[in-house]
């Protein structure tokens, strides 16, 4: 992996400003959970694996700072100020589920832990959180190379040749993760087996990730790829003979519904009408047992300056209207090809059998 988004070294949190991209590598510290969530907020870090961890890493470097007496008064301040900081970076963007997955599971943790070690220091318990923390950054990659591998697998297995095209939409790769990725990860192993034949990416429009991160990331890791404008999808699916679509996930609810970047759910439906597999690449983090449909996820809506300018410059008239939604909701019958998660590839309306 030539790129590294988040940088952490147990006492200092960087994140590569994906603001700047790809014309300035800037990397700035993250000091706390207030500048965790001004970054996730700004979009300066995104990709909800990442923002989960940026998230999570934020938290723990604050309670590396925090020295808590023991007895029942300082076991509650650890409490407090766990459950405060997580409940403000979930406010951040809400369609995302992995910071909301990772607050409550620490959340939840910290009390069975405060319930479990009725003898232990307090800021030994606090000692054993970071830790638990600390361990997402190496499991994300350890999860985005499995997503991969099983990925690759199960495309070549339904590939009419022996070598994938592969259309992605938005940004899945070390930018949007703690390395490696989820979508990009599936071609990432393709390429590294030498069965990927080419990888055409989108433009992303309105806030263009695939413009400026992913097509960047392709070259910086030298992968055969294309850019083309979100408009060109379904004449590239008619022209270009691609094996398969392959997109990440913000949130993928229990019926197989799927949140992702804005303009999925139309590729979605022109892949279903050129018979092309269109897969889901997702950590099983990012499945939320909890919403029955996609009608239940909030979709957040970004800044009309997002829409009506470019590089600073206004492009739209002024007085026009504006909608902007950064996600939509693909349904899990147009996912024809599956969920792609590191147990295996799962049929999107069989999730059931994915719930611990």
């Amino acid at each position: 992996m030539s790129l590294e988004a988040i940088k952490y070294n147990g006492h200092k949190l960087q994140i590569l400003n994906q603001l700047l991209l790809p014309f300035q590598s800037v990397y700035e510290e993250i000091s706390g959970h207030q500048n965790a969530w001004d970054a996730i907020r700004s979009m300066k870090v995104r990709g909800a694996p990442a923002i989960a961890i940026v998230g999570t890493l934020s938290v723990a470097l604050e309670l590396k700072d925090q020295d808590f007496q023991d007895g029942e008064s300082g076991r509650q301040a650890l409490l407090s100020n766990v459950t405060s900081m997580f409940e403000h970076l979930k406010t951040a963007r809400p369609t995302a589920v992995n910071i909301a997955e990772a607050a409550d599971r620490f959340i939840n943790r910290t009390s069975e832990l405060l319930k479990k070690l009725l003898d232990n220091k307090t800021n030994g318990i606090r000692d054993i959180l970071i830790l638990e923390m600390e361990r997402m950054l190496p499991d994300d990659i350890a999860t985005n190379k499995a997503i991969g591998k099983h990925g690759a697998q199960r495309i070549l297995e339904h590939c009419k040749n022996d070598r994938a095209t592969i259309l992605t939409h938005c940004n899945t790769g070390s930018l949007a993760t703690a390395g490696y990725g989820t979508a990009l990860g599936v071609v990432r192993v393709l390429h590294e087996t030498g069965r990927l034949e080419h990888v055409y990416c989108t433009e992303t429009r309105p806030y263009n990730q695939g413009a400026r991160l992913t097509a960047y990331e392709l070259v910086q890791d030298q992968l055969p790829g294309t850019l083309v404008c979100d408009s060109m999808g379904a004449l590239l699916m008619k022209e270009r003979k691609i094996s398969a679509v392959v997109v990440g996930a913000d949130r993928v609810v229990s019926n197989g519904d799927t949140a992702n970047k804005i303009g999925t759910y139309q590729l979605a439906i022109a892949a279903k009408y050129h018979n092309i597999p269109f897969y889901i690449a997702s950590p099983l983090k990012t499945i939320d047992f909890r919403l029955k449909s996609g009608d239940q996820i909030t979709i957040e809506e970004r800044p009309a300056n997002e829409m009506v300018c470019l590089g600073g410059q206004r492009i739209a008239a002024d007085g026009i209207g504006v909608w902007n939604p950064a996600f939509d909701v693909t349904p899990a019958e147009l996912i024809t090809g599956g969920i792609i998660t590191e147990k295996g590839v799962c049929a999107a309306n069989c999730l059931k059998f994915l719930q611990c």
